[in-house]
């Protein structure tokens, strides 16, 4: 019998749960797991506080934007009714934001890129020459141990 980690059962219930709610033979299909497992882990998860429940990247994002246009009380309402606190959704709407505003500075310029392929040119060199180095070292020790198992050298003859 197969044994998965909690992070796996976590991530494959909140795909189950809402706001997602994907259809258990979707997400079974998808993933490799029998339907009764997955129905028996989201039993389990729904027996479990709804604050110890993993909410996944798209269901986070996805509470965000459901809750951008809500005033205080519908967003308290809301956070009420899917076990969230308010302060975890104004951490994940900052994230989301983050996320969002930096791919320009994240990426690599091309002269970095240049550098980087140089360097890495120069490290796979420097790598080829270490083996053959190594191969040679380990064809002369094999050569010496058989050379003093011809002649018996080091011992009383």
């Amino acid at each position: 019998m197969a044994r998965y980690g909690q992070g796996f059962k976590d991530r494959a219930v909140a795909r189950l749960l809402p706001p997602e709610s994907a259809a258990v033979e979707e997400v079974a299909l998808e993933i490799g797991i029998g339907a009764g497992t997955l129905e028996r882990w989201r039993s389990d998860a729904l027996s479990r506080p709804a604050r110890e429940r993993a909410w996944t990247a798209a269901a986070r994002f996805d509470a965000v934007l459901t809750t951008a246009t809500l005033d205080e009380a519908g967003k308290s309402a809301w956070c009420r009714a899917n076990g969230v606190y308010p302060q975890e959704l104004t951490q994940w709407r900052q994230s989301a934001t983050q996320a969002l505003a930096e791919p320009a500075e994240a990426r690599a310029s091309p002269q970095q890129t240049k550098h980087d392929r140089r360097r890495i040119k120069e490290l796979e060199r420097e790598l080829h020459r270490k083996d053959r180095a190594l191969a040679e070292t380990a064809a002369l020790l094999v050569l010496s141990k058989k050379v003093a198992a011809i002649f018996n050298t080091g011992e009383d003859a």
